[in-house]
């Protein structure tokens, strides 16, 4: 009788404390995969054929995860840095021959990357030159320049980059071209999330990335205020289907020979996938209050403790026109340039789509660039700069965007 009773009294403490503690309910957010990223060198001849070999490999992640319940947002094809492409072409022919892979990629469906114009100061700004009539005139070529690595800041390819945005900005049709560029700082090649994306090496490589602010809302809705519990439930979300990831790709490497270089578990937002929203879920209050760094920095130390072969930015991406809630703070005027700056102290963003007058300066976007890699350098951590002038606007009007990924919203003075 003695057992039957101490058996009867476990049972209802274990009830009792299984009531007052419940336990944390299963995620039910399933991320997008917004990038499968394969990099590739091309020959002069017979690339398209080398194209064709990379989507088969591509493709064939995109249907296991697919299969795996997942929606696969892009395919993604980035080529060696564009000067090495170009290279011995004249100004024109090179030109020619990036519209011809523009054209292709439209034709396969998958979003091609060209690389860095320029990776280092002493390198030829030529193909900066390239890219100013390119982004200006194709829709779906995308590239970068390298601002700031282990080497330092490179001021000059500061300059130019500044230069380029300008041009674009003033030769692209409502100044959309800007969108496809960007500066990187400190950022590691092979990361799979444009247009930061470049290689160094002789490709067959391949990258995965999620567009996972979702599953940040939903863990800081349901974990609002508190940092500890709301960093390890994080991490734990993540961790599910960055191990699904893992999984594919190490299946698809060994099945094709091509190397799986990766996972960036950067919690990526689009439109009504708001990183914004979610870090409001936390705070209880808009983007940009006291706190929003606070969760800035809780983001990025559960994406870190992700243990999975980690690639590229690895943090928290604050776009601001790419995320839809971002865009309205934007114009209420919640949080500003030097905010994201602060921000970018604890996690890998930058400044990325911002809005800026017409009128702006070179020298101007070029402090913005120069601040942008300072900070990186200082913490060596990668971030980036995507500055989108509009020509024709000036500080307190709209933006007129007709792109699908990008939300109108007020621009501010340059600051």
């Amino acid at each position: 009788m003695r057992r039957i009773f101490a058996l009867t009294a476990a049972l209802l403490l274990a009830f009792s404390l299984s009531a007052q503690k419940p336990s944390t309910p299963a995620p039910t957010v399933k991320p997008k995969v917004r990038a499968i990223t394969g990099f590739v060198r091309l020959e002069r001849v017979g690339w398209e054929k080398q194209i064709a070999e990379a989507l088969v490999v591509l493709r064939k992640a995109k249907k296991e995860f697919e299969s795996a319940g997942y929606q696969v947002e892009s395919v993604r094809i980035v080529t060696q840095p564009v000067g090495e492409l170009i290279a011995g072409l004249s100004e024109d022919d090179a030109v020619a021959l990036l519209k011809k892979i523009d054209e292709f990629s439209a034709k396969e469906n998958f979003l091609p990357n060209v690389g860095p114009g320029m990776m280092q100061d002493t390198d030829d700004p030529a193909p900066m030159r390239v890219l100013e009539r390119v982004l200006s005139t194709l829709p779906n070529i995308e590239a970068s320049a390298i601002i700031a690595d282990d080497s330092g800041i490179h001021w000059k390819t500061i300059k130019r980059s500044a230069e380029l945005v300008k041009f674009v900005a003033e030769h692209s049709v409502r100044a959309q071209g800007t969108f496809n560029f960007t500066a990187t700082a400190m950022l590691k090649p092979l990361g799979p999330f444009y247009p930061g994306a470049y290689h160094t090496g002789g490709g067959r490589q391949f990258a995965i990335g999620f567009e996972g602010a979702g599953v940040v809302a939903e863990v800081f809705a349901r974990d609002k205020g508190d940092p500890d519990v709301a960093t390890t439930e994080l991490a734990a979300a993540l961790t599910k289907h960055a191990r699904v990831a893992d999984g594919i790709g190490s299946r698809v490497a060994a099945q094709t020979g091509w190397e799986f270089v990766g996972v960036d578990p950067t919690p990526a937002p689009l439109g009504d996938v708001s990183i914004a929203t979610a870090i409001e879920n936390y705070t209880g209050a808009k983007f940009g209050s006291s706190g929003t760094l606070t969760a800035a920095r809780i983001i990025t130390a559960a994406v870190k403790s992700v243990p999975v072969k980690q690639i590229g930015y690895s943090g928290l991406m604050v776009p601001v026109m790419e995320d839809k809630v971002m865009a309205q703070r934007w114009a209420e005027g919640t949080f500003n340039v030097d905010s994201l700056l602060a921000y970018s102290s604890v996690c890998g963003t930058g400044l990325d789509t911002i809005p800026l007058p017409g009128d702006i300066s070179v020298e101007q976007m070029q402090r913005m660039f120069g601040d942008v890699a300072s900070l990186a350098v200082k913490w060596n951590k990668p971030l980036s700069a995507r500055l989108q002038p509009v020509p024709g606007k000036k500080a307190g009007e709209m933006t007129e965007y007709q792109d699908p990924f990008l939300f109108n919203t007020v621009i501010h003075a340059a600051p």
